[in-house]
């Protein structure tokens, strides 16, 4: 049984060793080793703290890049939607002076055609009453050759023309 228990100057000496260890561990390593755990302990929560500050300003960017991106999409409608506008009314513009300019083509075209056509008339008349005049002179050359008719048609005209 001696081997299962302690000798009294065991323990003795192993209290005075472990007292010795104990106190010099006290003296020089203790407070270099707390203070060591400290700053580590520190520089944790420092990190963690970072970590958290990263986190949440990521999230507020993705937030801004959200909104960015919503306000950009919305910007891009409101452009295109003025780019229809703006080439809706470029057309509608470009009809309404093509009817114009048709317009005032056929009206040119119309005058045109009525000067032509009052040119034509004038033409036909001039070319018939010198046509007129023409057959009226042979018809009262060959009337009037014949002996007597001249007379005749002179008393006619004197009898027609009636004087105030």
């Amino acid at each position: 049984m001696e081997l299962v228990t302690p000798g009294i100057g065991l323990l003795f000496w192993m209290l005075i060793m472990f007292s010795a260890v104990l106190f010099i561990l006290g003296k020089f390593a203790w407070k270099p080793i707390l203070q060591i755990l400290k700053e580590r302990e520190t520089t944790i929560e420092e990190a963690l703290n970072s970590a958290k500050k990263a986190k949440e300003e990521m999230t507020k960017l993705q937030e801004d890049n959200r909104k960015i991106i919503t306000e950009a999409k919305l910007e891009r409608d409101v452009i295109i939607k003025e780019a229809r506008e703006i080439k809706d009314k470029m057309i509608a513009e470009a009809k309404k002076q093509a009817a114009t300019e048709a317009e005032k083509l056929v009206a040119a075209a119309r005058e045109s055609i009525q000067n032509e056509k009052a040119a034509a008339l004038n033409e036909i008349k001039t070319t018939v009453v010198t046509l007129s005049v023409e057959i009226a002179e042979k018809i009262l050359k060959t009337e009037l050759e014949k002996t007597g008719k001249h007379e005749e048609l002179v008393d006619n005209m004197l009898k027609t023309i009636h004087l105030n």
